[in-house]
């Protein structure tokens, strides 16, 4: 599993945490800090896993509204805790991260959902993220990090 996959299961795992318990953003830097103990306790990730979880928390309003107007077959408040936090990743690096490119987010979010959500869960993050991709293609909204394809960078 290589470094940033790893953090990004870590701010999964605490995106997972703070959505089932009721978003108290009091308690985010603490179930980041018990998550990052527990399941990676040497590993440094050069404040990533903050730079993820914190990012979605800042921009979540407008993530949500997203995966609604991308997913609307799909209720969002019947989406399971675990894929609506992937999509939130998912869509915070795809929107609002500029260091990460759009394949590297889309697809970092499809294995996170094959490995922790359920049977057709790599597809419907595939779907969501597709569409949200094609529309920011559509708008011309191409990140200077997707401009520069032969460029090597750490996924």
């Amino acid at each position: 599993m290589s470094n940033r996959h790893l953090s990004r299961t870590i701010a999964m795992q605490s995106l997972y945490q703070w959505d089932f318990l009721g978003m108290p953003e009091g308690k985010l830097d603490e179930t980041i800090t018990f998550n990052r103990h527990e399941f990676a306790p040497k590993f440094d990730d050069e404040k990533f896993v903050e730079e993820l979880v914190k990012g979605v928390v800042e921009h979540r309003a407008e993530i949500d509204e997203f995966i609604v107007h991308f997913a609307p077959d799909w209720p969002f408040d019947s989406l399971s805790i675990i894929d609506r936090n992937i999509l939130r990743l998912g869509v915070y690096e795809l929107k609002f991260s500029d260091k990460i490119p759009a394949k590297v987010a889309i697809n970092e979010a499809i294995e996170l959902a094959k490995g922790f959500g359920g049977p057709s869960s790599g597809k419907f993050v595939n779907g969501v993220l597709g569409a949200v991709y094609k529309d920011m293609l559509a708008k011309g909204e191409v990140k200077e990090v997707d401009k520069e394809p032969n460029k090597v960078l750490e996924s």
